[in-house]
């Protein structure tokens, strides 16, 4: 499926190819709702690296978060090798890039101004970094998680028959 996005001042506009557009995948952890989740979570998608095209890549800047959960016993934090891309004027949350997955680029939902399609099912992850004041909805169609699922963005796709 073919995504456009942009940030809320239209600095930046991407277009990226997705084979994994369903926005299914609920991500809690401190890092994603800081950054990028109003409702104390952030809705990442999988798209293909390769395809990814950018206006306005003057206009973009990156994050590299703090791992906080892997300080050791001197105090050192650790910084994730992530690139969370963000409109440096207006801070708008884009997409994050992992060097991780160097096939995948992951655009941020609320970014993506194509209409997305609406999942089966919905996965809560990292819940065990939810802020206290979010309310985890329970449900036939509700998988929540403690931490990362095993099932993939790939995966979940396929066996719901959604991939590609």
């Amino acid at each position: 499926m073919h995504l456009e996005g942009s940030c809320h001042c239209g600095s930046v506009r991407f277009r990226v190819e997705s084979k994994e557009p369903y926005p299914y995948q609920r991500c809690y952890c401190s890092i994603c709702r800081k950054t990028a989740g109003g409702g104390g979570y952030a809705i990442n998608l999988g798209a293909d690296a390769r395809t990814l095209e950018v206006e306005g890549e003057e206009n973009l800047s990156v994050y590299h978060a703090k791992l906080y959960d892997r300080e050791d016993p001197e105090g050192n934090v650790p910084t994730s090798e992530a690139e969370r891309n963000f409109c440096k004027n207006c801070g708008s949350a884009l997409w994050l890039y992992s060097p991780s997955w160097p096939d995948l680029i992951h655009p941020h939902a609320s970014a993506v101004d194509t209409p997305l399609p609406k999942p089966p099912e919905r996965v809560r992850l990292m819940l065990d970094s939810a802020a206290p004041w979010v309310e985890v909805p329970k449900g036939e169609r509700e998988k929540n998680y403690t931490h990362f699922p095993e099932e993939s963005l790939e995966e979940w796709h396929r066996r719901n028959g959604l991939y590609g």
